[in-house]
């Protein structure tokens, strides 16, 4: 009899557990602003904004892209995916393709905060082809003007960096940028954990870019505090229209599970995003 009333405690406690954390997980979903599974498609699941994938010849040519996939070099990788399919970037020198980041990134020129959340598989020093690579690159112009990406630098061992470099007019417009400005604007992971066989998590969270307050740019691999951007205050001027999440610039390798949340998360709800092994889309359900 004791032990028949302990095992219906346990379980009903177990079950408010579950009950709970499930609740708090799928209060993420509120804060969603874009999600792209690559599961069978390349559109976005979920999108503020447009959520079609575009395809151009080069980013010079961008208000030319096409709807959907056109390059030989870039696929779907069916069943390669955290749970499901990914993109696969196949070489190095590839289109342009991008998603439209306007309204699906959160823009505004008076306060901007969130999170960027995603998967790489690669092996950096095996992989990539000699020269940088970004796997994502966030902007209206180019990288270093109002620009907010990863990157691995062109030299083995790869090392693997934030970099969240606001408007060039502010932050380097002599063209005569040193160290201390670079430094002052990015997180450098040396040596990066990234595997062939296995999914590495990274997120990208800012807060206050664009307010008096300075900024701050925090970058997680594997929910892991990897480094922190602050004390500077670039301003990150766009024509909101034009933004562009870039992906697979110079990559190989594959990306998957593209999120963008509308405010910066915290520690443990990146970790909830990482422990997700089946990816966010088991909150869709």
């Amino acid at each position: 009899m004791k032990t028949t009333k302990f095992v219906s405690l346990f379980s009903l406690f177990f079950l408010l557990i579950t009950t709970h954390l499930f609740s708090q997980n799928k209060k993420l979903l509120d804060h969603v602003l874009f999600y792209s599974s690559f599961d069978g498609k390349t559109t976005a699941d979920l999108a503020l904004g447009d959520a079609m994938l575009y395809t151009a010849e080069d980013y010079k040519k961008a208000a030319k892209a096409k709807i959907g996939l056109n390059d030989p070099n870039v696929v779907l990788a069916k069943g390669k995916g955290l749970s499901g399919d990914a993109i696969h970037f196949k070489e190095a020198k590839t289109s342009a393709i991008f998603y439209k980041a306007y309204k699906n990134v959160g823009y505004t020129n008076a306060s901007w905060s969130g999170t960027v959340s995603f998967w790489l598989r690669l092996d950096p020093n095996k992989d990539l082809a000699p020269s940088y690579c970004d796997p994502i690159c966030i902007t209206d112009s180019k990288w270093n003007d109002a620009g907010l990406w990863v990157d691995f630098t062109n030299h083995s061992p790869r090392k693997f960096r934030l970099g969240a470099m606001g408007d060039i007019a502010v932050w380097d417009p002599n063209n005569d940028s040193n160290e201390t400005d670079w430094n002052k604007r990015t997180v450098t992971v040396n040596p990066s954990p990234f595997q062939s066989k296995t999914w590495t998590h990274v997120a990208i969270v800012f807060s206050k870019v664009n307010t008096k307050t300075k900024s701050e740019f925090k970058l997680y691999i594997n929910s892991k505090l990897q480094g922190v951007i602050k004390n500077i205050n670039d301003p990150f001027t766009w024509k909101a229209e034009n933004g562009k999440i870039m992906l697979g610039l110079g990559y190989i390798g594959m990306i998957d599970e593209l999120t963008v949340f509308n405010k910066p998360l915290s520690l443990k709800e990146i970790k909830t995003v990482f422990e997700l092994k089946n990816g966010l889309k088991v909150l869709f359900n």
